[in-house]
């Protein structure tokens, strides 16, 4: 029985040692890349518009149009939502570690490609960047099943939520550094050429060199990516693939002893015995699979998926935020260099006060509270924190009140990174077989962006106003910002009934968890009794 294998064992028992922490460095600078490359797109949009699409004579300043607004910003997000479903499966049929580094090589490539985007027109640079950062975003979507696998496969069970989490936690420090980034690029071009404001001098606000700022800041992130690359080819295929899918124990052996240092023992003939098992050969498919995991897998996906609406559909109150609290005047009174800095300067405070703690908060406290209890908690702030934005929406538009407002949106986030941004990451690279792990892993997170994408552009159109005076250029009427909180806080709502299918998933083996513990196909895995039996 799997549970009986040493070498599993070994790893289960073992102490935190220098491997976990040299684990959690290669797998979390790839999440790293992966916040980076995301995110810095928000910082430049702006740029982009002016650079673009600023029309002579105009009162204001240039912005992209809707749909090539979404565009740009959104097909990172398809990209990412294929590459977690053809990775996570690849992941599983071909091995952890030969497929994490064709995920690197992808995501340096094309950040590198997507700052060199060529074109005569407007149009033709922007549809070259849409392209190349569609492919970034399959290579990004990669990372998310195999770093949650690896981290899970190689941690010991009393650590492992924590050592996941860290893993996911990198993606904090991945936006704060896009923010420092764009703060010193825009700075420094800020400084050498001092321009005047749009209100100014339209023409004069905005130079050619300004170019070559956004394509600086979208090509950073392919230095710590390639950086990493090096020791992800180094790293050891996890003993849990080796031995339980690829059916080679003397393999598995060989690499564990060298990374616990110990002197390990191939088992070969109980790896045969045990692979041959009922409850080692069902597929995805199966009607056994459904029996099993079925509500599982309901659970880790349909949360991912609310939980993303949510969090990405953050961005369309941010613009509000950062106007109330006087963090971003209004573009005719800057120039196009100095906007960057302003709304780096703004994400970069927003990611060292909220996103930032909130995901440590996860890591220090998940092996103690639970993986359930901090998703519960999360879902549940949030939709409270949703309802006190939405309900008295017209108490806080006041301008005595605004800060009040930053106040409890900030909470709103911070309980979602201390909360179900990081546990319904965490809980599919646990509750899962060996076999079909990466791939449950990923349909779980293309759940998670289908419901980002939902987030990110469909609450930005029905978050407009319903007089078609106020709407943002070029957009339709909506249902206004309050009831987009109010659907916001009752999607939270049904975030935290769907956690109730989700099973408590700490202290255990990931074989006592995935019933691979057991001999016969009518055993039944190891959950806790807080959660919905399956």
């Amino acid at each position: 029985m799997a549970g009986e294998l040493r070498v599993l064992n070994a790893l289960d028992v073992a102490k935190t040692q220098w491997y976990h922490f040299t684990a959690i460095v290669i797998a979390g600078m790839g999440f790293f890349t992966d916040a980076y490359d995301l995110f810095c797109i928000s910082l430049v949009t702006k740029l982009l518009g002016r650079l673009y699409y600023t029309e002579p004579g105009a009162p204001k300043p240039g912005t992209l149009p809707p749909r090539v607004q979404a565009s740009v910003t959104g097909v990172a997000l398809c990209g990412t939502l294929a590459g977690q479903l053809f990775f996570g499966w690849l992941g599983d049929k071909l091995g952890r570690k030969r497929v994490y580094g064709l995920t690197l090589v992808l995501m340096v490539v094309c950040s590198l490609a997507s700052g060199l985007s060529f074109g005569s027109t407007p149009k033709g640079v922007l549809a070259t960047l849409c392209f190349f950062r569609f492919w970034l975003g399959f290579g990004i979507g990669g990372d998310y099943p195999l770093s949650a696998t690896i981290m899970s496969e190689y941690a010991n069970k009393k650590t492992r939520g924590a050592f996941i989490a860290a893993v996911f936690a990198m993606q904090g420090f991945g936006i704060l550094a896009g923010g420092i980034v764009a703060l010193i690029v825009s700075y420094a071009y800020d400084q050498k050429y001092n321009l005047p404001t749009y209100e100014q001098n339209p023409e004069g606000s905005i130079i050619q060199p300004f170019d070559y700022v956004w394509r600086i800041i979208l090509m950073f992130g392919a230095v710590p990516a390639a950086l990493t690359y090096y020791w992800r080819m180094k790293m050891p295929e996890t003993a849990r693939y080796t031995a339980l899918v690829a059916k080679n124990a003397k393999q598995a052996a060989s690499d564990m002893s060298k990374v616990l240092q110990m002197e390990l023992e191939a088992e070969e003939e109980k790896v045969q015995k045990l692979t041959q098992e009922k409850s080692h050969r069902y597929g995805l498919f199966s009607k056994e699979f459904l029996r099993r995991h079925g509500l599982h897998l309901v659970g880790t996906t349909t949360t991912w998926f609310l939980l993303d609406i949510a969090f990405y559909s953050q961005n369309l109150f941010q613009k509000d935020i950062f106007s109330a609290i006087g963090w971003i005047p209004p573009a005719k009174t800057m120039n196009a260099i100095h906007e960057v800095y302003r709304i780096s300067r703004a994400q970069t405070l927003i990611a060292l006060c909220s996103t930032v703690p909130g995901y440590w908060f996860t890591v220090f406290l998940i092996d103690y509270m639970g993986r359930f209890a901090i998703q519960l908690m999360g879902f549940f702030f949030m939709t409270v924190f949703m309802f006190a934005l939405a309900i008295p929406y017209d108490h806080w538009t006041e301008k005595a009140n605004r800060i009040g407002f930053v106040v409890i949106y900030s909470l709103t986030f911070f309980f979602a990174n201390f909360g179900p941004n990081a546990t319904t990451f965490v809980v599919p690279a646990e509750i899962f077989p060996a076999r079909l792990r990466s791939t449950c892993h990923g349909i779980s997170a293309a759940a998670g962006k289908a419901g980002a994408i939902v987030g990110a552009f469909g609450f930005l159109y029905a978050a407009q106003s319903k007089d078609p005076k106020k709407t943002d250029a070029g957009y339709p009427t909506g249902i206004g910002i309050k009831n987009s909180l109010i659907v916001l806080g009752v999607i939270n709502l049904l975030g935290m009934l769907f956690t109730f299918l989700v099973p408590e998933s700490k202290g255990k083996s990931l074989e006592e968890l995935s019933g691979e513990n057991d001999g016969s196909a009518d055993a039944e895995p190891q959950v806790s009794d807080r959660t919905i039996p399956v």
